[in-house]
C-alpha cells in the first residue's frame, strides 16, 4: 500500500456510527491487509488529527440469493478509531 488514501476506503456511516460520533469515535471501511498501526498513521495524515485508540472487525461475507442463482457478499474491514479530545473529522 503506497498511499494513505489506499487503506481508508470510504466512512460508514449508519445510525449506530452518527452516535459514536458524538464521543469521537468514527468508523471507516478500510483495506483488508491493512493493520492498526498503518489505519492509525494513515487516519492522522489524511485527516490531520491525532488517533488514541483503533479497533478491527473482519465482516464475514454473507450468502444472497436472486432467483436460483446463490453468490455472497464482499468481505470487509471495518475501523473504529477514536480520536484524541479536542479532535474532530468533518464526514
Amino acid at each position: 500500500m503506497n498511499n494513505y488514501r489506499d487503506i481508508i476506503k470510504a466512512p460508514i456511516i449508519t445510525e449506530k456510527s452518527s452516535d459514536l460520533a458524538s464521543h469521537n469515535t468514527y468508523v471507516f471501511s478500510v483495506d483488508l491487509r491493512a493493520n492498526k498501526t498503518q489505519i492509525k498513521q494513515a487516519i492522522e495524515n489524511v485527516f490531520g488529527v491525532k488517533v488514541e485508540n483503533v479497533n478491527t472487525i473482519n465482516v464475514k461475507p454473507k450468502k444472497k440469493r436472486v432467483g436460483r442463482y446463490t453468490g455472497k457478499t464482499n468481505r470487509v474491514k471495518k475501523a473504529i478509531v477514536k480520536l484524541s479530545e479536542g479532535s474532530s473529522i468533518e464526514l
